[in-house]
Formats: C-alpha cells, structure tokens, sequence
C-alpha cells in the first residue's frame, strides 16, 4: 500500500474538511484488545481532545502519560485492534500522535484494516496491510494519506515497533452507510432517513468558526454528553455578524424537516437560524448564497431543546449540501435533516424504506363534519382525503396542544422548565410539574377533577397496510373537552392492540378555529412512545 506523508498546514483540506474521523470515540470508537499497555491504556488513543501533559504526575507503574504505552524491549511488536464507530468506512489516512512521549515513543508504527460485521477480529484474523511502517519522532503528529480504499473497512490494527508510547491515534475516511436495513438514528416510522447524519455519511466541508467546539460534532449519533460536544463559535459585537456550516449530505436527497438541537446550550443559544440548501457536484459549494435555495428563514431558537421545522420548501428538489447559518453566534448541539433518499439505489435498498411508518388520513373538509358538540363524528368518508404524517412527539413540538408527561433518561434530557430533584433516598429522580390540572367549569356546577380508566379496542382499519410498507388510519372523529384539561398515561397494552411493527399512542390534534370548529391548518399527527403520556390544554380538539 503506498501513502503520502501530509504536512500538517495542509490537514484541513485534504483530510479535516473532506473526510471523517471514524476512530473517534464520539462515533463509537472502541479498543477491542491490545497486546500490553502496561504503563497506558490503550483506550487513551481514541478520546477526543489533545493528549494533556502529565510530567511530574505519578502512578503505581510509574510516571502518567495520556495515550497508549507498553512494557520496554518487546522482541517482535505490540498491538491493538480498534472497533471504527460507524458501521464501516473507506479509509483516507490517519494521524499518529506522539504527543509527551519524548524518549519513550514508538519509533515506528503501521496500520492494517479488516471488513469483519459479524465478528471480533483477533491478531490472527486475515488483515490488510493499510499503512507500512512507517518511522516516528518524539512528541509530534505524524499524518500519513493513502489512496481511498475501494473496499469498506469495521476494524483497524495499530501496530508499533518494538514498544513504546502513541497518545492519539485518528483514522480518516467516508462512512459507507448501510441503506438497505433499518438503522436507530433515521425515522423509519415516518419513512425517513437523516440525510447528514454521520453514520449515514454527512460531513463537514465548512465551518466559519470552531472555537468552541467543532461543526462536526452537529453531525455525532445521539444528544451528547454537555457543551463539548457541539459547535460553538466565539462571541462577535460586530454589527450584522453571522456564523455557518456547510454539510455534505450523505446522500442526494429531498428534504422534509430538520432538528436543530441547542441541548446544554443554556445561555449562549443563537438568536436566529436559518437553513439553505444546494444541488453542488462539488464537494464544497460556493460560500456566497448565490445558486443556494432558502428553506428556513431566520426563526428564534430557545435554550436547551430541540426545535423541529417543517420544510415544505425542500420536498419537490434534490440536494446534496445543508448549510446552516447562526445569528450573530453562539452553540448547537446537533443539526438532524430528515427526507428520502434520491438515487439508484434509492428505490430497492434505501432505509426509508424499510420500516413501516403510520399516517392519520383526514377527510379533505373537517369543517363541514364537525360541530360545536365536544364529540362529533361522521360515517361518510371524504372521497379526496388529506393524509398527515406523524411527527416527533416533544415537549416543544406538542406545547400549542398541551403538555408531554414522561420520566426523561437523565435530568439534562428535560426541558429547562422542569424542575428535576433526587427522590427515594437518591435512588430515583422527581420531574416536577409535567402536568397541572385545569378546569373552567362554571361556578357550582358541581363538576369535580377525576381519574377514570379506559380499555380501548382498535378500531376496525386501525393501521391498514398501503403502498411501501407504511400504514394508515382513517380519522373519523374529533372531540374536545370545553372546560378542562385531560391527561393521558398508558398502562399497558395487549398484543392485539397495535398494528404489527406499531408502538405507542397515535396522538391528532387541532387549535380550535374562528368557526369553533378544528383549524385545518393546525392539525398535528404525533407518535407519542408507550413510556410517554400527555395532557390536552382546554379546548385542544383531539
């Protein structure tokens, strides 16, 4: 295998801005096994920010180093065997730090890769020579490019020669995403995949700043851990300042909605975002908006949450770039671009087709088939129906309908309204005031606050099965409750109460409109999870 050795001024263009570093931890990095790390761990190789200096710090075996180092004067050479985060790639190059280890580094190093799904690979297993060895210094970088593979890659074998210290190690390439199956971070049940999520082989080709934090963090699998995780840019008082990203998503594709995520972002959220969009062969646009398509205009973010946009703009195009812009500065936590897939492979393999997703159908004039009676309900189907998709089931996504009663993973996860605090001799956390109950009743109606119990069937053609896979049900009926509040908490269900591959509430519903009929154009389909109750405000129709 040939390589090129790249000078460290010419990172950012040929690997940072073009590539993805697969090895991270923050991606799901993982040291399988290692042959001796005696005075180091290995694991230390794959965090993410630079290795510290440790001089003058001690431990049982000796003097502190952050990074991987072995016992002196191994015969043959030392090993580890490192699990790439996403589920393979095409390698690129890698950066081998020496960082500290200045009379103890490995003099020299090499790389074999191996494409093994089902398996852990050993020592033994059947590698390919990725890198020579190649010779190190004391305490610098050394970057190495190779020429793209042309086969996809699981695992990576780090090698040194004969012993010694390596503190950073980070493998360069393109995620290879698997369309063909159903993966946890697209929504399939709403037939849609996340067309800039890493995994799914988005990536960073631009950010305007990183003092914070790096842009590609927007693109990381899951909601992070605090603000070291997300793009953060440093404060401007610069009139008319503005920041941005630009994305390379995974696949062409048009685009249906987008997360933008400010979790941990508590006091330094943007004032305003804005999303533009391009159809590029080039793997970085221009950064002038010239020939970009605008799919959000400028909208108010809010603190510590994820805020979802419709956007109906980006449905009839294809495009291969996002770029996200920042008013006048601040911090994301993550940036999710949900659509479908356009391509060859787009109409056999693609996740978003994978999985069922589920639908309300509404009759085209709910209007005329509804009246001002808190449940009406119609037996003559509208014969040019309107079809509502489900949507993410959030706090700030339901807030004009009600409120969302779940126990969130961990405190930091629930919106910043909540008040969180320890129970039960600290073994359990207490949400505080997910829900408060209303009533406007007049005044000795004798009308009282109550907790009653349903048992409910599924209507006939609940989740009927249609064209790809998804499945929809007919709504015949809307009601509300004119002087109250009601709240809605699963207990349980049986296996005939869903449709196969169905989990959760089917949740519609309506602002009340000018005519006291449900507003049209304010009616909501949510899939809210069997963990996850909620609570309709006075006067929702649902």
């Amino acid at each position: 295998m040939s390589y090129k050795i790249l000078p460290l001024a010419d990172f950012d263009s040929v690997l940072g801005n073009t590539s993805t570093e697969v090895s991270s931890v923050a991606l799901g990095g993982k040291v399988l096994d290692c042959s001796d790390d005696f005075f180091a761990p290995a694991s230390d190789l794959l965090e993410v920010p630079p290795a510290p200096s440790l001089k003058g710090q001690f431990g049982p075996n000796g003097s502190l180093f952050s990074g991987w180092e072995s016992r002196r004067h191994n015969p043959d050479h030392d090993w580890t065997i490192i699990k790439l985060g996403p589920p393979a790639a095409l390698l690129k190059g890698f950066d081998i730090d020496t960082a500290w280890f200045s009379g103890n580094e490995a003099p020299a190093a090499s790389v074999d890769g191996i494409y093994s799904p089902d398996a852990i690979p050993t020592k033994d297993s059947a590698w390919t020579s990725l890198l020579p060895q190649v010779p190190l210094g004391p305490s610098s970088r050394h970057l190495f490019t190779i020429p793209t593979t042309t086969s996809s890659f699981t695992h990576l074998r780090l090698n040194m020669y004969p012993d010694g210290g390596i503190a950073r190690f980070r493998a360069y390439g393109i995620v290879a995403p698997t369309w063909a199956s159903a993966q946890a971070w697209d929504r399939t049940d709403m037939g849609e995949v996340d067309l800039a999520h890493a995994f799914n082989g988005g990536r960073l080709v631009f950010e305007s700043d990183k003092h914070y934090g790096t842009g590609a963090n927007l693109l990381l699998p899951g909601r992070g851990k605090d603000m070291g995780d997300g793009w953060e840019t440093k404060r401007s008082r610069t009139p008319n300042h503005l920041d941005f990203v630009v994305i390379k998503l995974g696949s062409p594709g048009t685009i249906n909605e987008v997360n933008i995520d400010t979790l941990h972002f508590k006091g330094n959220f943007p004032s305003g975002v804005e999303i533009h969009a391009i159809n590029s062969e080039e793997d970085l646009p221009p950064l002038t908006l010239e020939g970009w398509t605008k799919l959000l205009d400028r909208s108010k973010v809010g603190p510590h949450a994820e805020h979802f946009f419709k956007i109906e703009a980006g449905k009839e195009r294809v495009f291969t770039h996002v770029r996200m812009t920042i008013y006048p500065d601040g911090g994301v936590k993550r940036l999710r671009v949900f659509g479908n897939r356009v391509g060859a492979e787009s109409s056999s393999s693609s996740s978003s087709k994978s999985a069922p997703g589920l639908s309300a159908v509404l009759p085209t004039s709910i209007s005329s088939l509804l009246s001002k009676s808190t449940s009406s309900e119609t037996t003559t189907p509208s014969p040019k129906p309107a079809t509502i998709a489900t949507e993410p089931f959030t706090a700030a996504s339901f807030a004009p309908y009600g409120t969302v009663i779940q126990a969130y993973p961990s405190p930091s996860d629930a919106p910043p309204s909540v008040a969180v605090t320890t129970a039960n001799a600290g073994s359990a956390f207490k949400f505080h005031r997910l829900s408060l109950p209303e009533s406007s009743y007049p005044k000795g109606s004798g009308e009282v606050t109550a907790i009653s119990c349903f048992r409910a069937t599924p209507p006939e053609g609940f989740g009927k099965e249609v064209k790809g896979g998804e499945r929809e049900w007919e709504v015949r009926m809307f009601e509300r409750h004119c002087f109250t509040t009601q709240s809605f908490i699963p207990m349980g269900k049986t296996d005939g109460d869903l449709p196969k591959g169905g989990e959760g509430m089917l949740v519609i519903v309506a602002l009340n409109g000018a005519d006291d009929k449900p507003d049209p154009s304010t009616i909501k389909a949510f899939l809210a999870s069997p963990s996850q109750g909620l609570t309709y405000n006075i006067g929702v129709w649902r």
